[in-house]
């Protein structure tokens, strides 16, 4: 269990990192093609919540983001960036697609900005996750 009832109660940790910090290994490891090994994740899964997943884009104005491309993310500052794709919400109804935009955040604001979790489970991948919807992040594109 990472985190519980809105706290984080572990770290994820390989053999190294867990020497570095004077912890046990959570045997969170994995390794790309070519690469060293490095904490990881496999068989994540993110519990839904109890809001139905189409009642989260009941806002009079946001994005519903159904793609992220790209990394960017800065360990040192937290900051967040990455290039998305969804549709625009006006008035609880998805207006128009949208393709070629940046979201941004800190990630730690990001986190904090959850205001809700929809009650559905993508299962397609070994990292699943309901939809989430985040109060406030930054919006770049036209």
């Amino acid at each position: 269990m990472l985190v519980s009832g809105g706290v984080l109660r572990q770290f994820l940790c390989d053999v190294f990192a867990a020497r570095k910090l004077g912890r046990r290994s959570t045997g969170s490891a994995g390794r790309g093609v070519g690469g060293g090994p490095h904490v990881s994740t496999s068989n994540l899964i993110l519990r839904p919540g109890k809001t139905p997943a189409r009642d989260l884009e009941k806002l009079e104005r946001a994005l519903y983001v159904t793609d992220l491309m790209g990394f960017g993310f800065n360990g040192v500052t937290g900051d967040y960036s990455q290039g998305a794709a969804g549709f625009w919400i006006e008035r609880g109804e998805r207006a128009f697609p949208v393709s070629e935009i940046t979201v941004s955040a800190n990630f730690d604001d990001l986190w904090k900005s959850v205001d809700a979790l929809g009650d559905n489970l993508d299962t397609r991948s070994s990292i699943q996750s309901p939809t989430i919807r985040v109060a406030k992040m930054t919006v770049g594109g036209s």
